[in-house]
């Protein structure tokens, strides 16, 4: 339960307003109605995913050469940036209290959110300013996300990211936007990236999560009950980037302890460049459940 869409209480900066009061803002469980949850790793940890994931996926997929530069990733919704960190630490075997290193000159992270006291945490509590770019991006706005995206990826001369991470935030998207509001998000986030690893909440977080605001008293969600995307919000998903935004799935690599599915996809047009390891189609047999 991360974040993603546009709050006009967020806009009008009553949340910028407190970041200087960062650590008192406690919210009730239910009372983040885009997912801006502010200690969500203590719910949902990092190692449950990592566990899930070949640390040696991304030294795979790009293999390092001086002419290619780093390999540049995207998280959107990144929260409090715990998992951010955890993913780099993860996928380049870095020891546990290691604080620096010259491994951002291998690979280079973009983290978003929507909330700016999320990002302000996230910006002290990196381990790996270097390697780490957090900003406060909400992703549905099309101009900002436009300018920032391609300000990051011109610095490498590069136009698209390698592999985006959409974690647990699909639903915030849904619930807020609506059916077009996701289609339109995953079609955003297709086009921007060579890789996909997605994490759909399913259909009882959003039963979940409407209940929540309701036993609080607040409004219930602009489209929950017109929604017409529903049910199985994994197969939901898959079926909206593989036929309608040209990705293709290679594999799931399997449900977390909170029963979601990890799913790894690939922009068609990269099968060119970036041919994928026998071991990861072996994985991709022996553990996707779709």
């Amino acid at each position: 339960m991360r974040l993603m869409a546009v709050p006009s209480e967020l806009d009008g900066g009553s949340v910028k307003e407190t970041a200087a009061e960062e650590e008192p803002r406690v919210l009730e469980p239910g009372a983040a109605p885009f997912g801006n949850f502010p200690h969500y790793s203590r719910f949902h940890p990092p190692e449950q995913r990592l566990r899930l994931l070949p640390p040696e996926l991304l030294r795979q997929l790009f293999p390092q050469s001086p002419e290619n530069g780093p390999i540049l990733g995207l998280d959107v919704g990144c929260n409090s940036g715990d998992l951010s960190v955890a993913l780099y630490k993860h996928f380049l075997s870095l020891p546990d209290g290691e604080t620096c290193s010259d491994a951002s000159r291998e690979l280079r992270l973009l983290c978003c959110d929507i909330d700016p006291v999320l990002v302000k945490r996230a910006e002290k509590e990196c381990p790996f300013p270097d390697a780490l770019t957090f900003i406060t991006l909400d992703f549905m706005n099309q101009r900002k996300r436009k300018v920032l995206l391609s300000s990051f990826l011109s610095q490498f001369g590069r136009s698209v990211f390698d592999i985006g991470f959409c974690m647990s935030i699909t639903m915030w998207i849904h619930l807020n936007h609506g059916d077009h509001g996701l289609w339109e998000f995953l079609a955003h986030l297709s086009s921007l990236c060579h890789y996909l690893l997605v994490e759909p909440q399913p259909w009882k977080c959003y039963r979940a999560a409407a209940r929540r605001l309701r036993k609080l008293g607040l409004h219930d969600f602009d489209h929950f009950h017109s929604l017409a995307i529903r049910g199985d919000m994994t197969n939901q998903i898959v079926q909206i980037l593989t036929q309608d935004h040209g990705m293709e799935l290679i594999c799931c690599f399997g449900n977390t302890s909170w029963d979601r599915s990890l799913l790894f996809f690939r922009a068609k047009q990269t099968i060119e460049t970036h041919p994928i390891p026998e071991s990861l189609i072996e994985r991709g047999k022996e553990k996707n459940r779709l």
